[in-house]
Protein backbone atom coordinates (compact mmCIF):
# COMPACT_ATOMS: atom_id res chain seq x y z
CA UNK A 1 0.00 0.00 0.00
CA UNK A 2 1.35 3.71 -0.91
CA UNK A 3 2.37 5.84 2.29
CA UNK A 4 -0.31 8.26 1.21
CA UNK A 5 -3.04 5.86 1.71
CA UNK A 6 -2.41 4.66 5.24
CA UNK A 7 -4.90 5.71 7.96
CA UNK A 8 -3.11 7.61 10.71
CA UNK A 9 -3.43 4.87 13.07
CA UNK A 10 -1.96 2.89 11.05
CA UNK A 11 1.05 5.19 9.71
CA UNK A 12 2.36 5.78 13.52
CA UNK A 13 2.11 2.56 14.18
CA UNK A 14 4.70 1.81 10.83
CA UNK A 15 6.21 4.90 12.15
CA UNK A 16 7.29 2.97 15.51
CA UNK A 17 7.97 -0.40 14.33
CA UNK A 18 10.04 1.69 11.69
CA UNK A 19 8.55 0.21 8.87
CA UNK A 20 9.57 3.49 7.19
CA UNK A 21 10.62 6.66 8.11
CA UNK A 22 8.93 9.95 9.11
CA UNK A 23 11.23 11.90 5.87
CA UNK A 24 9.87 8.75 3.57
CA UNK A 25 5.62 9.48 4.67
CA UNK A 26 6.23 13.24 4.34
CA UNK A 27 8.71 13.14 1.71
CA UNK A 28 5.64 10.79 -0.07
CA UNK A 29 2.73 13.63 0.65
CA UNK A 30 5.12 16.40 -0.57
CA UNK A 31 5.24 14.79 -3.75
CA UNK A 32 1.99 13.86 -3.84
CA UNK A 33 1.29 18.09 -3.39
CA UNK A 34 3.30 18.65 -6.16
CA UNK A 35 1.54 16.61 -8.35
CA UNK A 36 -1.92 16.98 -7.56
CA UNK A 37 -2.60 20.26 -6.19
CA UNK A 38 -2.20 22.49 -9.22
CA UNK A 39 -5.36 20.39 -10.41
CA UNK A 40 -7.33 20.80 -7.42
CA UNK A 41 -5.96 23.98 -5.43
CA UNK A 42 -6.45 22.21 -2.27
CA UNK A 43 -3.55 23.92 -0.75
CA UNK A 44 -2.95 27.85 -0.69
CA UNK A 45 0.55 27.78 1.05
CA UNK A 46 2.47 24.51 0.86
CA UNK A 47 5.39 24.07 3.95
CA UNK A 48 7.36 21.11 1.87
CA UNK A 49 10.71 22.08 3.40
CA UNK A 50 9.81 23.05 6.80
CA UNK A 51 7.71 19.96 6.84
CA UNK A 52 11.14 17.50 5.92
CA UNK A 53 12.86 20.19 8.45
CA UNK A 54 10.32 18.84 10.78
CA UNK A 55 10.32 15.15 9.55
CA UNK A 56 13.94 14.81 10.61
CA UNK A 57 13.11 16.10 13.99
CA UNK A 58 10.52 13.28 14.42
CA UNK A 59 12.90 10.77 13.15
CA UNK A 60 15.15 11.94 15.73
CA UNK A 61 12.46 11.72 18.20
CA UNK A 62 11.30 8.30 17.33
CA UNK A 63 15.11 6.86 17.03
CA UNK A 64 15.51 8.29 21.25
CA UNK A 65 12.00 6.01 21.85
CA UNK A 66 10.56 9.54 22.30
CA UNK A 67 7.85 9.59 19.89
CA UNK A 68 4.34 11.73 20.70
CA UNK A 69 0.76 10.52 19.25
CA UNK A 70 1.39 12.38 16.06
CA UNK A 71 5.27 11.84 15.90
CA UNK A 72 5.94 12.17 11.71
CA UNK A 73 2.24 12.67 11.33
CA UNK A 74 1.61 14.73 8.06
CA UNK A 75 -1.70 17.21 8.36
CA UNK A 76 -2.77 19.87 6.47
CA UNK A 77 -4.45 23.49 8.50
CA UNK A 78 -7.15 24.91 7.35
CA UNK A 79 -6.13 28.48 6.28
CA UNK A 80 -8.16 29.84 9.19
CA UNK A 81 -5.47 28.63 11.71
CA UNK A 82 -2.74 31.18 12.59
CA UNK A 83 0.39 29.36 12.08
CA UNK A 84 3.69 31.18 13.22
CA UNK A 85 5.74 32.39 10.67
CA UNK A 86 3.12 31.17 8.03
CA UNK A 87 1.64 32.79 5.90
CA UNK A 88 -2.22 32.40 6.45
CA UNK A 89 -4.73 34.22 4.37
CA UNK A 90 -8.32 32.88 5.42
CA UNK A 91 -8.54 32.58 1.57
CA UNK A 92 -8.92 36.51 1.14
CA UNK A 93 -7.03 39.39 -0.90
CA UNK A 94 -7.63 41.59 2.51
CA UNK A 95 -4.77 39.22 4.41
CA UNK A 96 -3.45 38.08 1.08
CA UNK A 97 0.33 38.91 3.00
CA UNK A 98 -0.81 38.47 6.36
CA UNK A 99 2.52 36.33 8.32
CA UNK A 100 1.00 35.66 11.71
CA UNK A 101 3.88 36.04 14.55
CA UNK A 102 1.93 33.62 16.79
CA UNK A 103 0.31 30.08 17.27
CA UNK A 104 -3.51 29.26 17.16
CA UNK A 105 -3.93 26.78 20.23
CA UNK A 106 -5.43 24.27 17.98
CA UNK A 107 -2.30 24.03 15.67
CA UNK A 108 0.18 24.64 19.30
CA UNK A 109 -1.44 21.61 20.46
CA UNK A 110 -0.81 19.36 17.51
CA UNK A 111 2.83 20.60 17.00
CA UNK A 112 3.07 19.99 20.46
CA UNK A 113 2.16 15.82 19.95
CA UNK A 114 4.76 16.10 17.31
CA UNK A 115 2.65 16.59 14.12
CA UNK A 116 4.68 17.84 10.82
CA UNK A 117 2.54 20.22 8.79
CA UNK A 118 2.50 20.25 4.68
CA UNK A 119 0.85 23.49 3.96
CA UNK A 120 -2.70 25.62 4.57
CA UNK A 121 -5.28 24.24 2.70
CA UNK A 122 -8.08 26.69 0.94
CA UNK A 123 -11.36 27.45 1.63
CA UNK A 124 -14.43 30.12 1.19
CA UNK A 125 -13.10 33.55 1.99
CA UNK A 126 -13.19 33.58 5.77
CA UNK A 127 -15.03 30.57 6.35
CA UNK A 128 -18.29 32.00 4.47
CA UNK A 129 -19.70 29.47 1.60
CA UNK A 130 -20.30 25.84 1.39
CA UNK A 131 -19.32 25.12 -1.53
CA UNK A 132 -15.53 26.39 -1.73
CA UNK A 133 -16.02 28.81 -5.14
CA UNK A 134 -15.96 31.56 -2.85
CA UNK A 135 -12.04 31.58 -2.35
CA UNK A 136 -9.85 34.58 -3.05
CA UNK A 137 -7.29 31.79 -4.49
CA UNK A 138 -9.90 30.37 -6.88
CA UNK A 139 -12.19 27.07 -6.23
CA UNK A 140 -11.24 23.65 -4.95
CA UNK A 141 -11.92 20.39 -6.67
CA UNK A 142 -13.67 17.64 -5.26
CA UNK A 143 -11.20 14.26 -6.65
CA UNK A 144 -13.85 12.70 -6.88
CA UNK A 145 -15.90 12.17 -10.57
CA UNK A 146 -19.65 11.43 -11.09
CA UNK A 147 -19.96 8.22 -13.59
CA UNK A 148 -18.91 8.65 -17.04
CA UNK A 149 -18.74 12.57 -16.38
CA UNK A 150 -15.34 14.59 -15.98
CA UNK A 151 -17.30 17.84 -14.65
CA UNK A 152 -15.27 19.37 -11.98
CA UNK A 153 -17.10 19.18 -8.55
CA UNK A 154 -16.68 21.56 -5.83
CA UNK A 155 -15.85 19.72 -2.50
CA UNK A 156 -17.75 21.21 0.01
CA UNK A 157 -17.48 24.30 1.98
CA UNK A 158 -15.87 26.08 3.88
CA UNK A 159 -13.55 22.95 4.89
CA UNK A 160 -12.99 21.72 1.27
CA UNK A 161 -9.53 22.22 0.57
CA UNK A 162 -9.24 20.25 3.83
CA UNK A 163 -11.46 17.53 2.81
CA UNK A 164 -10.03 17.19 -1.03
CA UNK A 165 -6.60 17.34 0.53
CA UNK A 166 -7.40 14.30 2.81
CA UNK A 167 -9.08 12.46 0.31
CA UNK A 168 -6.85 12.77 -2.25
CA UNK A 169 -4.10 11.52 -0.26
CA UNK A 170 -2.11 14.88 -0.02
CA UNK A 171 -2.44 14.85 3.75
CA UNK A 172 -3.50 12.38 6.47
CA UNK A 173 -5.37 13.89 8.26
CA UNK A 174 -6.65 18.01 8.42
CA UNK A 175 -8.01 20.70 10.49
CA UNK A 176 -11.40 22.36 9.32
CA UNK A 177 -13.65 25.00 11.05
CA UNK A 178 -17.57 24.43 11.20
CA UNK A 179 -19.85 26.95 12.11
CA UNK A 180 -22.87 25.95 9.88
CA UNK A 181 -21.70 22.65 8.58
CA UNK A 182 -17.96 23.81 7.37
CA UNK A 183 -16.33 20.26 8.34
CA UNK A 184 -19.37 17.66 7.78
CA UNK A 185 -21.15 19.02 4.66
CA UNK A 186 -17.41 18.85 2.82
CA UNK A 187 -16.48 15.38 4.54
CA UNK A 188 -19.79 13.71 3.23
CA UNK A 189 -19.10 15.27 -0.25
CA UNK A 190 -15.57 14.05 0.07
CA UNK A 191 -16.31 10.38 1.11
CA UNK A 192 -14.51 11.19 4.76
CA UNK A 193 -14.83 11.41 8.20
CA UNK A 194 -15.69 15.03 9.54
CA UNK A 195 -16.51 15.79 13.18
CA UNK A 196 -17.76 19.43 14.67
CA UNK A 197 -17.17 19.02 18.58
CA UNK A 198 -19.24 20.83 21.13
CA UNK A 199 -18.95 24.50 21.35
CA UNK A 200 -15.87 25.10 23.62
CA UNK A 201 -14.23 22.14 23.50
CA UNK A 202 -11.78 23.56 21.09
CA UNK A 203 -10.29 26.54 21.59
CA UNK A 204 -10.63 29.05 19.24
CA UNK A 205 -7.59 31.29 19.92
CA UNK A 206 -5.75 32.08 17.50
CA UNK A 207 -8.68 31.16 14.41
CA UNK A 208 -9.74 34.01 12.47
CA UNK A 209 -13.75 34.26 13.64
CA UNK A 210 -16.52 33.81 11.18
CA UNK A 211 -19.15 34.12 13.86
CA UNK A 212 -17.61 33.68 17.10
CA UNK A 213 -20.76 32.12 18.79
CA UNK A 214 -20.74 29.18 15.99
CA UNK A 215 -17.49 29.36 15.13
CA UNK A 216 -15.63 25.23 16.28
CA UNK A 217 -12.75 23.54 15.52
CA UNK A 218 -12.69 20.14 14.33
CA UNK A 219 -10.55 17.07 12.75
CA UNK A 220 -10.91 16.15 9.55
CA UNK A 221 -9.48 12.31 8.40
CA UNK A 222 -10.55 8.96 6.37
CA UNK A 223 -11.36 6.94 9.16
CA UNK A 224 -13.59 7.84 12.47
CA UNK A 225 -10.41 6.24 14.80
CA UNK A 226 -8.09 8.64 12.86
CA UNK A 227 -10.52 11.54 13.99
CA UNK A 228 -10.71 10.25 17.63
CA UNK A 229 -6.96 10.41 17.26
CA UNK A 230 -6.58 14.21 15.81
CA UNK A 231 -9.71 15.34 18.35
CA UNK A 232 -7.56 14.00 21.50
CA UNK A 233 -4.93 16.30 20.64
CA UNK A 234 -7.14 19.24 19.23
CA UNK A 235 -9.19 19.80 22.15
CA UNK A 236 -8.85 21.01 25.53
CA UNK A 237 -9.54 24.26 27.95
CA UNK A 238 -7.74 27.15 26.99
CA UNK A 239 -7.83 30.66 29.04
CA UNK A 240 -6.53 32.80 26.27
CA UNK A 241 -10.40 31.88 25.04
CA UNK A 242 -13.23 32.45 27.18
CA UNK A 243 -15.41 30.11 25.71
CA UNK A 244 -13.55 27.50 25.83
CA UNK A 245 -15.20 24.94 28.85
CA UNK A 246 -12.51 23.65 31.55
CA UNK A 247 -13.40 19.92 31.46
CA UNK A 248 -11.79 16.76 31.45
CA UNK A 249 -10.52 15.60 27.52
CA UNK A 250 -11.30 11.64 27.30
CA UNK A 251 -9.66 9.25 25.58
CA UNK A 252 -11.77 9.44 22.65
CA UNK A 253 -9.84 6.10 21.12
CA UNK A 254 -11.65 4.07 23.68
CA UNK A 255 -14.78 4.30 22.40
CA UNK A 256 -14.35 3.05 19.07
CA UNK A 257 -15.84 -0.23 18.71
CA UNK A 258 -17.55 0.26 21.62
CA UNK A 259 -20.50 -1.82 21.79
CA UNK A 260 -23.62 -0.16 21.12
CA UNK A 261 -26.53 -2.49 22.63
CA UNK A 262 -29.53 -0.43 24.55
CA UNK A 263 -28.28 2.84 22.86
CA UNK A 264 -31.33 4.87 21.68
CA UNK A 265 -30.89 6.01 18.21
CA UNK A 266 -33.51 9.35 17.45
CA UNK A 267 -35.08 9.69 14.28
CA UNK A 268 -35.98 13.03 13.42
CA UNK A 269 -39.03 13.39 11.56
CA UNK A 270 -38.49 17.14 10.48
CA UNK A 271 -34.87 15.91 8.68
CA UNK A 272 -37.22 14.36 5.93
CA UNK A 273 -36.95 17.32 4.22
CA UNK A 274 -38.27 18.68 0.46
CA UNK A 275 -35.41 18.08 -1.30
CA UNK A 276 -34.10 15.23 -0.09
CA UNK A 277 -32.95 12.68 -2.54
CA UNK A 278 -33.66 9.47 -3.40
CA UNK A 279 -30.31 8.00 -2.59
CA UNK A 280 -30.02 9.97 0.47
CA UNK A 281 -33.14 8.79 2.00
CA UNK A 282 -32.66 4.76 1.56
CA UNK A 283 -28.64 5.59 2.75
CA UNK A 284 -30.33 6.69 5.76
CA UNK A 285 -32.50 4.07 6.18
CA UNK A 286 -29.54 1.55 5.43
CA UNK A 287 -27.83 3.64 8.77
CA UNK A 288 -30.74 2.99 10.52
CA UNK A 289 -31.25 -1.01 9.94
CA UNK A 290 -27.62 -0.78 10.29
CA UNK A 291 -27.57 0.89 13.84
CA UNK A 292 -30.46 -1.54 14.85
CA UNK A 293 -28.13 -4.59 13.93
CA UNK A 294 -25.67 -3.32 16.27
CA UNK A 295 -28.24 -3.31 19.27
CA UNK A 296 -29.34 0.13 18.97
CA UNK A 297 -33.02 1.03 19.78
CA UNK A 298 -34.67 3.08 17.45
CA UNK A 299 -36.87 6.40 18.48
CA UNK A 300 -38.94 8.35 16.75
CA UNK A 301 -38.37 12.01 18.11
CA UNK A 302 -39.68 15.95 17.05
CA UNK A 303 -37.22 18.92 16.59
CA UNK A 304 -40.20 21.32 15.44
CA UNK A 305 -38.35 24.68 15.58
CA UNK A 306 -35.18 23.03 13.20
CA UNK A 307 -37.23 24.26 10.36
CA UNK A 308 -36.38 27.67 11.56
CA UNK A 309 -32.83 26.76 11.81
CA UNK A 310 -31.21 28.04 8.49
CA UNK A 311 -33.16 31.02 7.96
CA UNK A 312 -32.02 31.62 12.07
CA UNK A 313 -28.38 31.12 11.09
CA UNK A 314 -28.55 33.53 8.52
CA UNK A 315 -29.28 36.42 10.90
CA UNK A 316 -27.32 35.57 13.40
CA UNK A 317 -23.85 34.02 11.47
CA UNK A 318 -23.46 37.59 9.33
CA UNK A 319 -24.73 39.93 11.77
CA UNK A 320 -21.76 38.51 13.70
CA UNK A 321 -19.48 38.63 10.82
CA UNK A 322 -20.79 41.91 10.35
CA UNK A 323 -18.78 43.37 13.51
CA UNK A 324 -15.86 40.71 13.36
CA UNK A 325 -14.64 41.72 10.10
CA UNK A 326 -15.15 45.75 10.99
CA UNK A 327 -11.56 45.10 11.66
CA UNK A 328 -10.28 44.77 8.58
CA UNK A 329 -10.02 48.40 7.36
CA UNK A 330 -6.56 49.26 6.28
CA UNK A 331 -5.82 51.02 8.70
CA UNK A 332 -5.88 48.20 11.97
CA UNK A 333 -5.66 44.79 9.80
CA UNK A 334 -5.32 44.18 6.69
CA UNK A 335 -4.22 45.58 3.04
CA UNK A 336 -4.45 48.33 2.30
CA UNK A 337 -5.54 50.91 -0.66
CA UNK A 338 -5.01 54.64 -0.87
CA UNK A 339 -8.07 57.06 -0.80
CA UNK A 340 -8.27 60.50 -0.59
CA UNK A 341 -10.29 60.77 2.43
CA UNK A 342 -10.17 58.38 5.74
CA UNK A 343 -13.41 57.28 4.27
CA UNK A 344 -12.72 56.49 0.77
CA UNK A 345 -9.89 54.60 2.12
CA UNK A 346 -12.26 52.50 4.15
CA UNK A 347 -14.67 52.07 1.07
CA UNK A 348 -11.01 51.22 -1.25
CA UNK A 349 -9.87 48.87 0.77
CA UNK A 350 -12.98 46.79 1.76
CA UNK A 351 -14.21 47.04 -1.86
CA UNK A 352 -10.76 45.76 -2.81
CA UNK A 353 -9.87 42.84 0.01
CA UNK A 354 -13.48 41.35 0.05
CA UNK A 355 -15.33 39.10 -2.48
CA UNK A 356 -18.62 39.13 -3.30
CA UNK A 357 -20.00 36.60 -0.65
CA UNK A 358 -18.46 38.31 2.03
CA UNK A 359 -19.49 41.69 1.11
CA UNK A 360 -23.38 40.07 0.56
CA UNK A 361 -23.04 38.93 4.38
CA UNK A 362 -21.78 41.51 5.55
CA UNK A 363 -24.43 44.15 4.46
CA UNK A 364 -26.96 41.55 5.59
CA UNK A 365 -25.43 41.81 9.12
CA UNK A 366 -25.28 45.20 9.49
CA UNK A 367 -29.01 45.56 7.80
CA UNK A 368 -30.20 43.00 10.82
CA UNK A 369 -28.15 44.88 13.46
CA UNK A 370 -29.30 48.28 12.32
CA UNK A 371 -31.48 50.93 14.07
CA UNK A 372 -34.87 49.31 13.55
CA UNK A 373 -34.45 46.33 12.41
CA UNK A 374 -32.53 44.60 15.34
CA UNK A 375 -35.69 43.59 17.30
CA UNK A 376 -37.52 42.65 14.59
CA UNK A 377 -34.22 40.25 13.08
CA UNK A 378 -31.45 39.37 15.43
CA UNK A 379 -33.24 39.71 18.63
CA UNK A 380 -36.07 37.51 17.31
CA UNK A 381 -33.47 35.03 15.48
CA UNK A 382 -31.71 34.90 19.34
CA UNK A 383 -35.05 33.85 20.98
CA UNK A 384 -35.62 30.89 18.10
CA UNK A 385 -32.11 29.98 18.39
CA UNK A 386 -32.75 29.55 22.50
CA UNK A 387 -35.77 26.84 21.30
CA UNK A 388 -33.90 24.77 18.65
CA UNK A 389 -31.07 24.70 21.47
CA UNK A 390 -34.65 23.44 23.58
CA UNK A 391 -35.47 21.05 21.10
CA UNK A 392 -32.47 19.47 21.34
CA UNK A 393 -31.87 19.31 25.08
CA UNK A 394 -35.34 17.93 25.23
CA UNK A 395 -34.86 14.75 22.40
CA UNK A 396 -31.95 14.15 24.63
CA UNK A 397 -33.78 12.87 27.69
CA UNK A 398 -35.29 10.07 25.03
CA UNK A 399 -32.00 9.16 23.31
CA UNK A 400 -28.47 8.79 23.04
CA UNK A 401 -27.72 10.31 19.78
CA UNK A 402 -29.50 11.43 16.47
CA UNK A 403 -29.22 10.15 13.03
CA UNK A 404 -29.80 11.99 10.19
CA UNK A 405 -28.34 12.98 6.29
CA UNK A 406 -25.40 15.03 6.20
CA UNK A 407 -26.67 16.80 2.98
CA UNK A 408 -29.75 17.00 0.81
CA UNK A 409 -27.29 15.75 -1.83
CA UNK A 410 -24.25 14.70 -3.25
CA UNK A 411 -21.85 16.70 -4.36
CA UNK A 412 -22.81 19.39 -7.57
CA UNK A 413 -20.62 20.87 -10.40
CA UNK A 414 -19.19 23.88 -10.18
CA UNK A 415 -21.12 26.87 -11.28
CA UNK A 416 -24.31 24.08 -11.23
CA UNK A 417 -25.58 26.69 -8.02
CA UNK A 418 -23.47 29.80 -8.08
CA UNK A 419 -26.20 32.53 -9.67
CA UNK A 420 -28.57 31.54 -6.55
CA UNK A 421 -27.24 31.71 -2.78
CA UNK A 422 -30.70 31.28 -1.40
CA UNK A 423 -30.05 27.61 -3.08
CA UNK A 424 -26.44 27.44 -2.49
CA UNK A 425 -27.37 28.22 1.05
CA UNK A 426 -30.19 25.44 1.51
CA UNK A 427 -26.77 22.91 1.40
CA UNK A 428 -26.62 23.69 4.87
CA UNK A 429 -30.37 22.93 6.07
CA UNK A 430 -29.38 19.71 7.83
CA UNK A 431 -26.12 21.07 9.77
CA UNK A 432 -27.00 24.01 11.00
CA UNK A 433 -29.28 23.61 13.85
CA UNK A 434 -26.84 21.48 15.53
CA UNK A 435 -24.05 24.27 15.17
CA UNK A 436 -27.09 26.87 16.15
CA UNK A 437 -27.57 24.75 19.42
CA UNK A 438 -23.33 23.86 19.94
CA UNK A 439 -24.33 20.13 20.05
CA UNK A 440 -21.16 18.05 18.98
CA UNK A 441 -21.93 16.78 15.41
CA UNK A 442 -19.96 14.16 12.74
CA UNK A 443 -20.64 13.04 9.31
CA UNK A 444 -19.41 9.29 8.45
CA UNK A 445 -19.18 8.16 4.60
CA UNK A 446 -21.66 5.28 4.09
CA UNK A 447 -21.71 4.63 0.65
CA UNK A 448 -21.71 5.71 -3.45
CA UNK A 449 -24.89 7.18 -4.78
CA UNK A 450 -26.04 6.32 -7.94
CA UNK A 451 -23.99 8.43 -10.39
CA UNK A 452 -20.83 6.92 -8.19
CA UNK A 453 -20.23 9.97 -5.15
CA UNK A 454 -20.16 9.46 -1.61
CA UNK A 455 -22.81 9.90 0.81
CA UNK A 456 -22.85 10.72 4.02
CA UNK A 457 -25.15 10.28 7.46
CA UNK A 458 -24.78 12.70 10.72
CA UNK A 459 -24.54 11.56 13.96
CA UNK A 460 -25.62 14.52 16.66
CA UNK A 461 -24.89 13.69 20.01
CA UNK A 462 -25.25 15.41 23.46
CA UNK A 463 -23.01 18.13 24.84
CA UNK A 464 -19.38 17.13 25.40
CA UNK A 465 -20.71 13.51 24.60
CA UNK A 466 -18.33 13.38 21.90
CA UNK A 467 -17.28 9.84 22.67
CA UNK A 468 -20.71 8.50 22.50
CA UNK A 469 -20.62 9.65 18.51
CA UNK A 470 -17.30 8.84 17.98
CA UNK A 471 -18.89 5.07 18.84
CA UNK A 472 -22.22 4.93 17.12
CA UNK A 473 -19.68 6.31 14.02
CA UNK A 474 -17.55 3.79 14.27
CA UNK A 475 -20.26 1.09 14.42
CA UNK A 476 -21.76 3.16 11.18
CA UNK A 477 -17.98 3.04 9.37
CA UNK A 478 -17.71 -0.85 9.71
CA UNK A 479 -20.88 -1.80 8.72
CA UNK A 480 -21.04 0.74 5.46
CA UNK A 481 -17.36 -0.83 4.85
CA UNK A 482 -16.14 2.08 3.59
CA UNK A 483 -13.18 1.79 1.10
CA UNK A 484 -14.46 3.29 -2.05
CA UNK A 485 -11.56 5.99 -2.92
CA UNK A 486 -12.04 9.13 -5.28
CA UNK A 487 -10.88 9.25 -9.30
CA UNK A 488 -8.14 11.85 -8.59
CA UNK A 489 -5.75 10.53 -5.51
CA UNK A 490 -2.06 10.12 -4.96
CA UNK A 491 -1.77 7.00 -5.51
CA UNK A 492 -3.07 7.00 -9.40
CA UNK A 493 -2.11 10.45 -10.47
CA UNK A 494 2.33 10.64 -10.21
Amino acid sequence: MSLTELTIADAAAGLRARKFSAAELVGAHNAAIAALNPRLNAYITTTSDAALQAAAQADAALGKGEAKPLTGIPLGIKDLFCTKGVRTTAASNILKNFVPPYESTVTANLLRDGAVFVGKTNLDEFAMGSANITSAFGPVENPWKRRGDDAALVPGGSSGGSAAAVAAGLAMGATGTDTGGSIRQPAAYCGIVGLKPTYGRCSRFGTIAYASSLDQAGPMARTVRDCAILLQSMAGFDARDSTSVNCDVPDYSAAIGRSLKGLKVGIPAEYRAEGLSAEIEAAWQQGINWLKDAGCEIVDVSLPHTKYGLATYYIVAPAECSSNLARYDGLRFGERVPGDTLDAMYEATRRAGFGPEVRRRIMMGTYVLSAGYYDAYYLKAQKVRSLIRRDFTESFQQVDVLLTPTAPTPAFAQGEQSDDPVQMYLNDIFTVPASMAGMPAMSVPVGLGTTGLPLGLQLIGRPFDEETLLAAGSALEAAAGFTHRPALRAEVVK
